[in-house]
């Protein structure tokens, strides 16, 4: 495909089609049987309840930011408003009586709009509708975006927003002056809401900041040595600014201020509705009271069950269950009775907080052949260096050496791979020095980049002249499809024979 038609703008048929099935399949699945439970599901204990606080006028004190929770509260109040909502299936769980579809609905339509996001990034990235389908198709079959986006929790919102940055940020390489600046505020407000759901939203800002640095570091590198290491040259001798490249042009006083004061701003004033019901202890205060209270979570299986380090988070050691009764039959009301004898357990309604185990898998190794390939690049580029170098120092009378421009497909690897690897490092690092008890949905920021990669290998492959890799690429997206449809009703809680949940558990930790 040549680099003109790559970079067309000209809208085309399949990409919209392939857009608009990909949104409604993620509506359907996030909205499907959105009211099976008629409980709180894991920490909609405490998100559900806290944003029904906001609607009563109950004081309360809550360890996260507290964002996430008018936007339940937001959704509760709308929902009640509709026919759904106001559904004769209630329970009085969250300190008024509420259907399960009122704290849901806005959850499942926010979550829907992930795999959007993530479209644009890559298409932003690339400029291929190929990729940015792919990505947009996989993020789709993730299957803890999917369960994330069933029930009343923040997470969804986090990446949304921090994901929102990071499209804005990419848009603001594009733009210059008061374009730019407009971007780049609007990659602010959404770094600094991502960060007033929880404060691990703060990632997606420090991968901005890292990509930044990464630039600047790159280009001083190249002043050092001679050269550059981001080829700007086409094929037709066309000058090509990469955007690795247009971020050392950032004006600095505009990146700070967009990226400095916006996201501080927009943290500050999320505060003001919920400092308005609890005025004690003050602003500064409750900010120590939350640093407190995560320093006082311990760490392990005696602090919680499904508590997993780190490390464990790249295979997907151990996922979180979320939901867990049995029943003799699909009448049976779930949950409404003590736990059935093993003897008398027809049927299981799980609800498991995982990823799909093959696209989880896949990722894992796609981030890291994108580390390769940037270290070889890296490592390719300083060999060439040298051997100019030691034919200066050596005089050698023989034609002298010069740097390879490269190609625009070089240069356009390399500004996504360092892109990829720069982000997915900005949401895994930080929580390498956590020591308080961590949970695979805290890898959620990192595995979209993960995710990402993947996806951009299997473009590569897909367009590969040959016919093994394009065989493997396909391969690999059914291979993702058939695990998603395998294990969906432990991303639905639909019914399962005690055999055909056990079959599932693939991992003992499981």
């Amino acid at each position: 495909m040549a680099w003109s038609k790559q970079l067309s703008k000209q809208p085309q048929l399949w990409f919209i089609l392939g857009t608009v099935g990909i949104f409604f399949l993620a509506i359907a699945l996030r909205f499907w049987g959105l009211s099976r439970f008629n409980t709180l599901v894991f920490d909609e204990v405490y998100f559900a309840t806290f944003a029904n606080n906001y609607l009563i006028q109950r004081p309360f004190f809550d360890g996260h930011p507290p964002l996430g929770k008018y936007l339940i509260a937001i959704g509760i109040w709308l929902g009640n408003q509709t026919p759904w909502g106001a559904d004769s299936v209630k329970n009085p769980l969250t300190g008024s009586l509420l259907s399960p579809f009122s704290y849901r609905w806005l959850n499942a339509l926010v979550g829907s709009f992930i795999p959007l996001i993530v479209m644009g990034i890559a298409y932003q990235l690339t400029r291929r509708r190929s990729y940015a389908l792919i990505a947009g198709l996989l993020s789709t079959l993730d299957g803890l975006f999917l369960v994330e986006s069933r029930y009343a929790l923040v997470n969804v919102y986090l990446i949304s927003f921090g994901l929102l940055g990071q499209w804005f940020f990419l848009r603001s390489l594009e733009r210059r002056g008061v374009k730019r600046w407009w971007w780049l505020i609007l990659a602010g407000i959404s770094f600094g809401a991502s960060a007033a759901v929880k404060w691990n939203g703060l990632w997606f800002l420090f991968g901005a900041y890292l990509l930044w640095f990464t630039a600047w570091g790159m280009r001083l590198i190249a002043k050092f040595w001679g050269g550059t290491p981001d080829p700007i040259l086409t094929p037709s001798g066309k000058q090509f600014i990469s955007p690795l490249r247009k971020l050392t042009q950032l004006n600095p006083i505009a990146a700070i201020t967009a990226l400095g004061i916006v996201p501080v701003l927009t943290y500050s004033l999320s505060w003001i509705p919920h400092l308005r019901l609890n005025p004690t202890p003050n602003f500064w205060d409750v900010q120590k009271r939350i640093l407190s209270y995560h320093k006082q979570v311990g760490d392990g299986p005696k602090i919680h069950p499904y508590c997993s380090d780190w490390y464990s988070w790249f295979f997907m050691q151990r996922p979180i269950l979320y939901f867990y009764e049995t029943a003799q039959t699909t009448s049976d009301i779930v949950p409404a009775k003590p736990p059935l004898p093993e003897s008398a357990v027809k049927l299981v309604y799980d609800v498991h907080a995982m990823g799909n185990p093959a696209l989880w898998w896949l990722s894992t190794t796609g981030i890291l052949l994108v580390m390769w390939m940037i270290g070889k690049r890296f490592y390719n580029w300083v060999q060439q260096a040298d051997a100019i170098d030691a034919s200066q120092n050596l005089a050698i009378a023989a034609p002298p050496i010069t740097r390879s421009t490269g190609s625009i497909t070089e240069s356009m690897d390399l500004w996504i791979g360092v892109y990829l690897v720069a982000n997915y490092g900005a949401n895994l690092i930080p929580w390498m020095r956590v020591s308080r008890c961590t949970f695979l949905y805290h890898y959620m920021g990192a595995s979209v980049f993960s995710l990402l990669a993947i996806a951009w290998l299997i473009d590569r492959w897909l367009h590969s002249r040959k016919y093994a890799w394009r065989l493997a690429s396909i391969t690999l997206i059914f291979l993702i499809i058939i695990a998603f449809i395998f294990w969906l009703p432990l991303y639905l809680g639909l019914p399962l024979s005690p055999s055909g949940w056990q079959l599932r558990r693939w991992l003992p930790t499981w």
